[in-house]
């Protein structure tokens, strides 16, 4: 009993109490095992355009979702399942929109990269790259033109953080104050291009100094690191300072895309992260010892996660694609 109360108070020590730290992990799982199932239905052809995988960065949505607070809005690239998720959309949705079936998201119509959910405030999803951050931004516009009271949370990449709008995006939200946290999901390679390569200067929290922005670099890999950043990002934003940037040094496992073999790395280093920093079997670890969960529980969650994602995909390939006549609908002019 000693013992247990030790690692309980470890764990509170650290700043996650038992539930949200089992949430922590469910949640990353469930983003991993989803993941997963969704490469094997592309490599069966049930997935077709682009599919980008969210493998290995689990961390960094689900510790900052958990710092939201209702009425907060979310928005992002294509690299998007894992966000759509955290923020509460149905997997089966989210799946039978990746293979453009009727019941997805989107009605078939969007697929992988664009998807939104307004009752979960999720604005997407978006293909052009750099091209949510504006947009994030005039959503933190209308939450302080409104008073009420939300933030966005605009995420984008290490490619996106050298595209030219991100700091026209940059100027506007600290010249108006606007309630915006941007949230940079490094993973180092962009496209398929190191950031080593690619940009000039590589501390990428720092891009908003000449805005008077605020950064702070945070390990992606640590959900509870993201979260206590994310929960203190969002109540700068929160409280009228204006906007802040954090730089969330993540990896992801897969390549860019499906179509990616991802030959500008080794697979040693891929394989090296994966056994020394994964998000998801170290903090189960980490649970275990805290003395919060047994083994046996982290694959009781793992087998109900597994029938979670199953269901998902038989949902997605047994529903109807969408009719002829939705090629008019939902198309504006």
């Amino acid at each position: 009993m000693a013992e247990a109360a030790r690692q309980q108070d470890s764990a509170e020590a650290a700043g996650t109490d038992a539930a949200l730290a089992k949430k922590f992990y469910r949640d990353m799982l469930l983003i991993r095992r989803f993941e997963e199932k969704a490469g094997q239905l592309y490599g069966m052809g049930l997935i077709g355009g682009f599919c980008h995988l969210y493998i290995g960065q689990e961390a960094v949505v689900v510790g900052m979702q958990a710092a939201l607070k209702p009425g907060d809005q979310v928005i992002t690239a294509y690299r998007d399942h894992g966000h759509m998720l955290a923020t509460g959309m149905d997997p089966k949705g989210v799946m039978a929109e990746l293979t453009g079936r009727a019941a997805g998201y989107s009605k078939g119509k969007g697929g992988s990269m664009h998807m939104f959910s307004v009752e979960q405030r999720f604005y997407g999803g978006h293909g052009i790259v750099g091209a949510q951050v504006p947009i994030g931004t005039g959503l933190a516009f209308s939450n302080k033109y409104k008073k009420s009271g939300a933030i966005c949370l605009t995420y984008f990449g290490d490619g996106a953080a050298n595209q030219g709008q991100v700091y026209e995006s940059f100027n506007m939200a600290e010249l108006w104050k606007l309630p915006v946290v941007y949230a940079i999901e490094n993973n180092q390679y962009a496209m398929g291009t190191s950031i080593e390569r690619s940009s000039a200067t590589r501390e990428l929290y720092k891009r908003g100094a000449s805005f008077d922005i605020p950064g702070e670099l945070v390990d992606g890999m640590d959900v509870e690191a993201v979260h206590q950043a994310g929960l203190e990002a969002t109540e700068y934003a929160r409280s009228g300072k204006g906007p802040i940037i954090l730089e969330l040094k993540t990896y992801r496992y897969r390549g860019h895309s499906m179509s990616d073999p991802a030959k500008y790395r080794t697979r040693e280093e891929v394989q090296e992260v994966r056994e020394k920093r994964d998000p998801i079997e170290h903090f189960g670890q980490k649970l275990v010892q805290r003395g919060l969960v047994r083994e046996d529980e982290l694959k009781a969650t793992d087998k109900e996660i597994r029938h979670i994602v199953n269901t998902a995909a038989e949902f997605a390939t047994e529903s109807a694609e969408p009719a002829a006549d939705e090629l008019t609908t939902d198309v504006t002019a």
